[in-house]
Order: C-alpha cells, then structure tokens, then sequence
C-alpha cells in the first residue's frame, strides 16, 4: 500500500499565502512525479503544479507566477507554495504521485484525499 496524505488547506482573504504539504508513505521504492491538481466545484480537476525526481516543473496557467511547487526526495514529500491567493484558487487540492512499489516493482499512479483551500474575505 501506498499513502498520500495531504495538509495545510485553510480559509484564507484574497493576496493571502497557504504552503500545502503532501508525505507519501508506505511501500515505496522509487516516485518518478509528484503533483498537485484541484478541483472547484462543479469544474474539472486541472492540474496545479508538478515535478519530476529529474527535476521538471510544470504550472498551470492561472498559477504561474503565484505559486511554487517543490519536494523532498529524502522525505517523499512535496510542498506547494502559494502566493496573491484569489477567489478562483477555492478548490481542494490533490497530490499525485507516480510510485514504483518495493514488494512488486511496479509503477503506479496514487492519490492523496485532498485537502480545502477557500479563498473568502
């Protein structure tokens, strides 16, 4: 088993900060990505920020600029950095990583139950 488990959502005022966090436990050998993706209500889930072991990062338009996206690989964890929060960002946010597992050698792809971010004055 592979578990992801997010942290750091909150209510926060427009031009606000949040630092969301996400540790991936469990039967882990190698994670290749580790991402963040949202979903506000009644719209699609939409890829926030992510970022491979090598490196790569990649924002969403509507964030680029705002937020950052980073990890630590010694810890199997990833962190979002969000700045100038505004009503749009109101969403719950998902980690995602892409895990190879210790007892199978498998690759798979895991999510984290989310965690609420509401951008409100």
């Amino acid at each position: 088993q592979v578990q992801l488990v997010e942290s750091g959502g909150d209510l926060v005022q427009p031009g606000g900060s949040l630092r969301l966090s996400c540790v991936a436990s469990g039967d882990i050998s190698q994670i290749n990505f580790m991402g963040w993706y949202r979903q506000a209500l009644g719209k699609q889930r939409e890829l926030v920020a992510s970022l491979t072991t090598g490196g790569t990062t990649t924002y969403g338009d509507s964030v680029q600029g705002r937020f950052t996206i980073s990890r630590d690989n010694a810890k199997n964890s990833a962190y979002l950095q969000m700045n100038s929060l505004n009503f749009e960002d109101t969403a719950v946010y998902y980690c995602n990583a892409i895990v190879r597992r210790l007892s199978t050698n498998a690759w798979g792809d895991y999510w984290g139950q989310g965690t609420r971010v509401t951008v409100s004055s």
